[in-house]
This record gives structure tokens, sequence and C-alpha cells, in this order.
């Protein structure tokens, strides 16, 4: 497991996870906002799929799966809090778009699940048994794994199980 942006407390391995994620972390690049983040956690584990849950508290709070080629290309998707829970995929392709839809219910056990399937220039990104998206996406080396932020909050657990 080789991270990027290494949080200051995490316990575990690529099979069980747990990360307290820092505040004032994020990844995102340019749209809308105007900045660049890329300050997130990172684990690459070499996963395409996880089962994570989080302590959301405060907005934008997110946890999920990152598939990585460098700075300019890359897929975040998972859980983000924005009012409420919601299932978010960023892919950034030299700048950053963000869809959205309601969050699904968490398994009896309270965790969700997300995995990416990479086909030559795609990945197709699935919560659980339910299509998400196809996004395009550079050929290229790439890193996945864990991925957790807190952009304005005071941070939060993370949890990740391999699946």
């Amino acid at each position: 497991m080789k991270w990027l942006n290494e949080p200051a407390v995490w316990s575990g391995d690529a099979s069980d996870l747990t990360v307290a994620v820092e505040p004032e972390t994020d990844f995102w690049r340019t749209t809308h906002y105007g900045f660049i983040r890329d300050n997130g956690h990172f684990a690459d584990t070499g996963q395409m799929g996880v089962r994570f849950r989080g302590e959301f508290a405060a907005q934008y709070d997110q946890a999920g799966l990152m598939l990585r080629l460098d700075e300019e290309h890359w897929i975040k998707c998972g859980l983000e809090l924005d009012g409420r829970l919601w299932l978010s995929v960023v892919v950034t392709n030299g700048v950053s778009d963000w869809s959205q839809q309601p969050a699904p219910e968490p398994d009896a056990d309270g965790w969700y699940e997300i995995r990416a399937v990479r086909d030559r220039d795609s990945v197709q990104i699935s919560c659980g048994e339910q299509p998400v998206r196809l996004a395009p996406f550079p050929e290229g080396v790439m890193q996945s794994g864990p991925m957790c932020a807190a952009p304005k909050g005071p941070g939060f657990t993370a949890r990740f199980r391999a699946l």
C-alpha cells in the first residue's frame, strides 16, 4: 500500500483500513470554484472496488474509491455529504466535473460498496449492483484504492474493506 498524502493517523492494511481524515483536504481541479486541491488521502492498493463507511458530519466529507493516472487525470467516486449523503462521482481530465445522485441505503451492516471496471479508454462505475456512470478516462498506468477527504469540517473517521 502506497499513500498519496498519508494521513497522520491510520491503522490496518489494504484489506481493512481505518483513516482519521484530516481537515482541509480535498481532490478538485479548477471547474466552477477556480482552485486546485490535491491533498486528500489516497491509498494505492490496486483495488478496483471497496466497501466503506464514514462518520460523515461536515459539508463535503467524502469517502470511496479513487482511480488515478496523475494530478490532472483521476476519478473519485463514493459518498459525499452536502446537506444529505450523495453518491458522487468526480471525473478529472484536466478539469473536474461532478455528478451526484441520492445515496443508496447501506447494507444491513452499514457499509456501502463501490466498484470500477476499466475498459481501454473508459471506466464504468457501479454502486452495489447499480451502474452509476460510464466515463472517458485516458489509457495509462493507473493507481487505485481508497480515498477520503474533509474539505470544510474538522475531519472524520472513514473505514474501508477490500471486496
